[in-house]
């Protein structure tokens, strides 16, 4: 074979490679609006409205029988939601792996939550049931599709361009959050000019995330290609034995484990303050609706340029330092944060100006990071058991989120307690020698990491 032939099939591919990489980016384009308008602008405030509404004299409502302040409503269905996506995503994983073919279950993930999504328009009145049972669908279903769509990175790039392909993702998803919170916040400000009432308004907001995921959702599934593998079978009746075969196959992989320990705890903290934040601003702070909007809109622009600059930072000190790093801020934004005056619109700002520059790095870099520690051919049998860090196990940040609140009635409460979250995921990282942990895994061990 001529040198001419050899160079001509390696530009060939490496064209195809960059064609599934930018396939990829824009399922982080589709999804992230629900992350960003649903779970962590208008859901929180909304339903936890609605539930006020339903609540008795004494201010709590009876879900299943069991009282529960409405204030804590929206916290305890987030970590409802994490336990059933701790359910399902073994399977996906499992079957992900047995028979490669992960676009057909990325898609019927992806479209289900874009249902449950664009059904949350009907959450009107005192349907807070109905509220809390759209939003465990959608977010159980965010986490199937989240396994699949992140098992797709070791195959799309080598590992010297993971951490940029992976900040790149986030930074997409983080530029569609910015593009559809805009028109939320002219919808919701204007909403008179529309015709339409302040709640219909934020129906509207919550609904259209929905057919956003799901329209945008077509790219990925045309750009990214199944990589089919010879074992097939009933995958999902296996998921669970999968799972436990997984671990067992990563008690062989200890560091690995170590660092999925070290992120399940801090990402835990992350996932909290995402989908908390809003209850905390509305409901302590008495900022308005608007108010929340710009903030989170700050947070959106600025995370793009965190992602990205955070990928340089990972290029000239490597991914572990730089993710020490930003657990140290996230743990300075969170003290302040407890001393935030009410009414004070500027300083909340400032504060989630701090969130933004270190969210998607810190997110990406842990994606990317882990990329390196996977066997081969493992990729979507490890990533349901990192999804499950990611968001199958971050039920125990909003679950101390809301008991804080229950018991103590202190939304300032609430916040300070995440802090442990970040300094004891901090601790345990700084332990991990992930360059023995990367060799290891057998993958080749990028020049910094």
């Amino acid at each position: 074979m001529s040198t001419d032939t050899v160079r001509a099939g390696a530009a060939e591919e490496a064209a195809e490679r960059r064609r599934e990489q930018r396939g990829w980016y824009f399922y982080d384009w589709a999804c992230s609006v629900y992350s960003t308008s649903v779970l962590t602008v208008f859901l929180g405030p909304y339903l936890t409205a609605v539930a006020k509404h339903a609540a008795d004299a004494d201010g709590f409502v009876h879900p299943l029988g069991i009282p529960v302040r409405a204030g804590s409503f929206f916290a305890y269905a987030v970590s409802a939601s994490v336990i059933v996506s701790i359910v399902v995503m073994p399977m996906a994983g499992a079957a992900a792996d047995r028979t490669g073919r992960k676009k057909p279950l990325l898609a019927a993930a992806a479209y289900l939550g874009a249902a449950a999504t664009t059904g949350m328009f009907f959450l009107d009145g005192d349907r807070y049931l109905l509220g809390g049972a759209l939003l465990i669908v959608a977010n159980a279903s965010l986490a199937v599709s989240m396994v699949l769509y992140n098992s797709y990175l070791p195959q799309i790039a080598p590992p010297e361009e993971r951490d940029a392909v992976s900040s790149r993702g986030w930074a997409f998803g983080y530029a569609a959050g910015s593009v559809v919170l805009v028109a939320n916040l002219v919808l919701f400000t204007a909403h008179d000019r529309f015709g339409v009432s302040e709640s219909t308004a934020v129906r509207i907001c919550l609904a259209s995330a929905g057919v956003w995921w799901g329209a945008f959702t077509l790219i990925p599934l045309k750009r990214l290609r199944d990589r089919h593998t010879p074992s097939g079978g009933q995958a999902s009746a296996h998921g669970w034995r999968q799972l436990a075969a997984t671990v067992r196959d990563m008690r062989r992989q200890p560091l690995t484990l170590s660092f999925l320990l070290a992120y399940l705890i801090y990402n835990d903290g992350i996932q909290t303050v995402i989908s908390q934040a809003s209850v905390y601003g509305s409901e302590e702070l008495g900022l308005s609706q608007s108010t929340l909007i710009t903030a989170v809109l700050l947070v959106q622009v600025l995370a793009v340029g965190g992602a990205l600059g955070m990928g340089r930072l990972a290029r000239t000190y490597g991914a572990k330092r730089t993710i020490l790093g930003s657990l140290v801020a996230w743990t300075l934004t969170l003290a302040a944060g407890y001393f935030l005056p009410a009414g004070a619109p500027v300083w909340f700002f400032v504060l989630a100006s701090g969130i933004g520059l270190v969210l998607g790095g810190s997110q990406a870099l842990s994606r990317s990071l882990f990329s390196h520690l996977v066997p081969s051919g493992k990729e979507a049998e490890y990533f349901s058991a990192y999804e499950m860090s990611d968001r199958g196990m971050s039920w125990l940040g909003p679950l101390l989120f809301g008991l804080t609140y229950q018991l103590t009635g202190s939304y300032r409460d609430a916040i300070i307690s995440l802090v442990v979250f970040f300094v004891i995921g901090f601790v345990l990282l700084a332990r991990v020698p992930v360059r023995r942990a990367v060799r290891d895994a057998g993958n080749p061990v990028p020049e910094r990491i």
